[in-house]
């Protein structure tokens, strides 16, 4: 276990959805890696920064244990770089954490890892997830296999439970 999560980032991220599962993670023992277009300082939907610990194309599965998706619009660029989707795509196929909250889901939809799974995510994504063929379930935290997903910051307490749980097992 290398005890690092990787989380994607991008302009208009979800403020509280990139910071409180970070923060959540690090308190358990795990380091949180942000990865990005360009290394540089983003800003969040509501004005926190976040800097690139490192480029989307330097980032490599086998050195994490998981993969953090946060909401905001900050998904729905990154999902048109295909080195995003080749990402998800690893950490899911290696059946490392694959974790996403509110419009997180986007990405997954993106990576076609959803069909037959069981998901939830934002009401806003409530028909996305399900033309991708996740199974929409109205649950503050959702664990299918290797898949966490959560609906909005409101379960930002139990999405990180889960995760670190996950971690753990």
């Amino acid at each position: 276990m290398t005890r690092r999560i990787l989380t994607f980032l991008d302009d208009v991220y979800e403020d509280l959805e990139l910071w409180y599962p970070k923060i959540r993670l690090e308190e358990a023992g795990w380091t949180t890696e942000a990865a990005a277009l360009e290394r540089r300082n983003y800003s969040g939907k509501h004005g926190y920064p976040a800097s690139a610990d490192l480029l989307l194309s330097e980032a490599r599965t086998d050195a994490y244990d998981g993969l953090l998706i946060p909401g905001g619009f900050m998904p729905d660029k990154l999902r048109r770089y295909s080195r995003v989707i080749e990402l998800t795509r690893e950490f899911h196929e290696a059946g490392k954490l694959v974790a996403f909250i509110c419009h997180g889901g986007w990405i997954p939809i993106s990576a076609k890892i959803l069909r037959g799974r069981q998901v939830t995510g934002s009401l806003g994504i409530k028909d996305d997830l399900e033309n991708a063929g996740g199974i929409w379930v109205d649950q503050p935290v959702v664990v299918d296999g290797n898949l966490i997903s959560s609906r909005t910051p409101k379960d930002l307490a139990p999405f990180g439970k889960a995760m670190v749980d996950f971690l753990r097992s």
